[in-house]
């Protein structure tokens, strides 16, 4: 028989109890970092956030050093969608919180208020629209989840950046109306048409470039409202990721 090793239980105690052990270290340099929220919709373009658009943004943050704070509201989703066959599941029921905990590796939270936060961004997927606010059943008469409302409102009222991408627009637009935001969604006519409804003003914009609101430090991108590839969208979303991080400097 060998001798007994020390294994990686008995290291990590050790370590957390060393000052300069690296989970420490870790704590220490995550504190110095810009603190990003993102809000997640569900888990699955059909019903919940967009799962490519959500993975590019937390890719391009951690890329530029923030820290990507994961929320989602502990809802029900409006509905469940088999991603093979696109049809609904009515045996099924799910929650965004669990969810959306797939794509943040179990790293996520209900959401948190402005003050923990130096910026915002609100990836698509149908379930923005369904889950977040109830756009694609309602129209311009949506309502959006009272926590989402809370947190935009309070980023707004700091002065602090905000990016939305693909559907998610329809979100600012709502909130943010009285404020007449520039948004883009792309260049569908009655998607911008609904975001002018609602106070807005749309811009037209290609997939891999930015809309711009300075007055109100907004950056929006159409991401898969256009598509039609996931290099052309990651363009955008870095855009968007870049600008929003440089309103925090």
């Amino acid at each position: 028989m060998g001798l007994a090793q020390e294994g990686p239980a008995d290291r990590g105690i050790e370590e957390y109890k060393n000052p300069y052990s690296f989970p420490n270290k870790v704590k220490e340099m995550d504190a110095k970092k810009k603190k990003v929220g993102v809000i997640l919709a569900g888990c699955g373009y059909l019903d919940g956030a967009e799962i490519q658009e959500a993975i590019l943004t937390l890719l391009a943050l951690d890329r530029a050093g923030a820290l990507a704070i994961v929320m989602a509201p502990d809802v029900a989703q409006a509905k469940v969608i088999d991603h093979l066959t696109n049809e609904p599941v009515a045996t099924e029921q799910r929650r965004v919180l669990v969810e959306a905990a797939r794509i943040a590796r179990g790293q996520i939270q209900e959401i948190v208020d402005a003050k923990e936060l130096d910026a915002l961004i609100v990836p698509g997927g149908f379930g923005a629209a369904m889950n977040l606010c109830t756009f694609t059943t309602e129209g311009t008469k949506m309502r959006v989840e009272p926590q989402v409302i809370r947190l935009i409102e309070q980023m707004r009222a700091a002065d602090k950046p905000m990016g939305f991408m693909c559907i998610a627009p329809v979100i600012a637009a709502k909130v943010l109306g009285s404020h007449h935001p520039r948004l883009t969604i792309g260049s569908d006519r009655e998607t911008a048409a609904a975001l002018t409804a609602m106070g807005a003003a749309h811009v037209d914009c290609p997939v891999d470039e930015i809309v711009v609101d300075e007055r109100l430090k907004l950056v929006s991108t159409p991401a898969y409202m256009l598509g039609p590839s996931i290099a052309p969208v990651a363009a955008g979303i870095e855009k968007l990721v870049g600008r929003v991080l440089a309103y925090c400097e």
